[in-house]
């Protein structure tokens, strides 16, 4: 939470910043290398099946809070939906909120909460979004080297990646705290 002389002007609101985006998971995976004794191949699997869920997050640099839901597809429905549950989780503050130009980022049915507003990064330029590199961080941490039987089981696993992230704000601040935003 970033708490400055702005807040006057915010109408007594203090000032969030978030970076945004949203990640695709689902039972396809690729073996990958691993640790192992000296003499002993790990046996990994590798699965090819065409099913998928999102991971809506949004990260502050700030603090290192994190806010994560599972949605069933990316589009303006579940943008909507993620945006509201923001909102309602940041009460009495304006959070910013930094994402890409996804479509549904920008759609006609998309509707933004009253605490809230969208700063859009220009074009094809993930580099400047740290949500990505949480997106990264999650994969290695949580992803590699494992196949999922259901999407229930994919969906259980993204829970407890998500929770283990929301409870470590240090972890998410390291990652995401880059030296151009000016908030070291």
């Amino acid at each position: 939470m970033i708490r400055t002389r702005t807040e006057a002007l915010l109408g007594g609101l203090v000032l969030r910043l978030m970076f945004q985006d949203e990640a695709r998971y689902g039972r396809i995976n690729d073996p990958r290398q691993c640790w192992a004794y000296k003499g002993i191949r790990p046996v990994t699997h590798k699965q090819i099946i065409r099913e998928y869920t999102y991971l809506y997050g949004a990260f502050c640099p700030g603090d290192g809070g994190m806010d994560c839901l599972i949605l069933p597809s990316m589009d303006s429905a579940c943008m909507n939906l993620f945006l509201k549950e923001v909102s309602a989780r940041h009460p009495g503050e304006l959070v910013l909120m930094v994402t890409d130009g996804a479509p549904c980022h920008k759609g006609q049915e998309l509707t933004v909460p009253d605490n809230m507003r969208l700063l859009f990064l220009p074009p094809y330029c993930p580099q400047l979004n740290p949500a990505e590199n949480m997106r990264d961080e999650m994969r290695e941490k949580f992803f590699g080297n494992v196949s999922f039987e259901s999407m229930d089981q994919l969906e259980d696993h993204l829970v407890a990646a998500s929770i283990h992230y929301e409870n470590a704000p240090a972890t998410v601040k390291s990652i995401s705290d880059w030296e151009w935003m000016g908030l070291y």
